[in-house]
């Protein structure tokens, strides 16, 4: 998503010719170049796919759309099979209208977990809740912080349900480190991203990831309090940023690549 610009074969080319060899996928540009012929593009490239984005939105009331939620999210569990990762991340939905309930709607969260999660480890693909920024809670995520990631996620085996650490969504919370440490005795980081917290917020907040480096964000020292958790798999860059989609999408990349070393690589 960070160079969404970028059709898949683009992606492909541009991380070829900046030696990225693993890539964070997201549903709607596979499903648009189809999923069987994404993944063997993706593969023929030897490009390794880190995660599938996003199931979840799993907090409806009404029990048809439920159902339906459900079976988007084993579609989704098929499709990270498909495409060779074994880490599917939730977003795991907002209040739904005219309710005011959040306790509920984290409930109905992993009431839907509960049948989701059986059915991704037939496949070999672990779930992974991420929390979202407080701002997200009404609309898109009623998962604010790590501790109640976490809260939901301890319910399920740890090679089940695990958790997704974003920078953006966490570096805010003064006891996000301490729920680091609780989900790293578990062995329940199953992803790690980096974004950073650019001001002033775009009009509709959605589309205000910083680049790395532009906002308030230590990323080196998350990456560090990560690694210091046992963590050692695959660092995603997501960011979404109008901007930054407006630009070329190999300028982008390249200049993401470079970003990354200059303020993630730890000295």
């Amino acid at each position: 998503m960070t160079v969404k610009q970028l059709g898949l074969p683009e992606l492909v080319d541009a991380c070829a010719e900046l030696g990225v060899r693993n890539v964070g996928t997201w549903r709607e540009p596979v499903q648009a170049y189809g999923v069987d012929k994404a993944a063997a593009l993706l593969r023929d490239a030897g490009l390794t796919v880190t995660t599938h984005c996003r199931g979840g939105f799993l907090t409806a009331l009404d029990p048809a759309e439920r159902t339906a939620a459900l079976d988007d999210n084993k579609r989704a569990v098929d499709e990270a099979v498909t495409l060779g990762t074994d880490v599917l991340v939730l977003v795991s939905g907002g209040l739904p209208a005219g309710s005011y309930d959040l306790a509920g709607a984290r409930e109905r969260i992993a009431d839907g977990i509960a049948v989701l999660a059986p059915y991704a480890a037939e496949r070999g693909v672990r779930l992974a809740i991420e929390p979202l920024h407080p701002m997200y809670a009404a609309d898109r995520c009623v998962v604010s912080t790590l501790a109640q990631a976490l809260d939901i996620a301890e319910r399920f085996p740890a090679d089940q349900v695990g958790v997704c650490v974003d920078t953006y969504h966490i570096w805010w919370d003064d006891q996000a480190p301490a729920q680091l440490a609780r989900a790293g005795a578990q062995g329940r980081i199953a992803t790690f991203q980096l974004a950073d917290w650019t001001t002033p917020l775009p009009e509709g907040v959605l589309n205000g990831r910083g680049q790395l480096g532009d906002g308030a964000i230590d990323l080196r020292y998350w990456r560090g309090l990560v690694e210091q958790q046992g963590y050692t798999g695959p660092i995603e860059v997501e960011l979404f940023n109008d901007g930054l989609w407006a630009r070329d999408g190999r300028e982008v990349l390249a200049e993401t690549v470079e970003r990354f070393t200059r303020h993630a690589v730890r000295q």
